[in-house]
């Protein structure tokens, strides 16, 4: 099962796509963790990554484009994952599109959460990371609603929205509700009612 989960910064995207991969036993893919990687190794890519991400820009699309290929190729990615940050452009869509084709595969579910501004900004800041300011979470904020209505248009009928408020338990229960019981199913996991419970 291929999954996307979409939504702004600060959302809980992460925090679910482990939880979740831990539950289907598929890998959880996140941009924001490849670029970490190659930052702390100070490799070339890492240096420009780190510019883009200091300024709340989104980084360029070949650059991620490139790692996010080389991840979703490995072997551990045949049977499903769930990707977190990507894409975040019609073009990156297409691209992904492309990658899956190689496997004759495609995307399965596009699950957006969806929260208030004012409690994004509140969970952002209160992450302590030095690229979260003020300044540059509004603009992480204002890049993404630019992107959002293309990337979820570009995937129409596969879309489903979250609420993403509350606690991380019941987060979790609603995102498998949403995914509902065939997914679960297929991916051979029996006999759990509540999300919190297989997590």
């Amino acid at each position: 099962m291929r999954i996307i989960l979409s939504g702004p910064p600060g959302v809980g995207k992460g925090t679910q796509s482990h939880l979740l991969a831990r539950t289907l036993k598929i890998p959880h893919i996140s941009t924001g963790d490849l670029f970490r990687w190659h930052i702390a190794n100070g490799s070339t890519l890492g240096k420009s990554v780190k510019s883009y991400i200091d300024a709340g820009e989104l980084v360029p699309g070949v650059a991620t484009e490139r790692i996010v290929a080389e991840r979703l190729l490995r072997d551990d990615a045949a049977a499903g994952f769930i990707l977190d940050g990507f894409p975040r452009t019609y073009d990156q869509a297409r691209v992904l599109d492309a990658i899956l084709a190689r496997r004759g595969d495609k995307v399965d579910h596009v699950i957006e959460f969806v929260l208030d501004n004012a409690e994004l900004e509140s969970r952002l800041l209160a992450r302590g990371r030095s690229d979260d300011t003020e300044d540059v979470i509004r603009r992480r904020l204002t890049v993404y609603e630019k992107e959002r209505e293309t990337i979820l248009g570009h995937y129409g009928p596969i879309v489903t929205e979250l609420d993403a408020s509350g606690s991380v338990g019941e987060i979790a229960e609603r995102l498998l509700s949403t995914l509902g019981a065939q997914v679960l199913q297929a991916m051979g996991v029996h006999g759990a009612r509540s999300g919190q419970a297989m997590v």
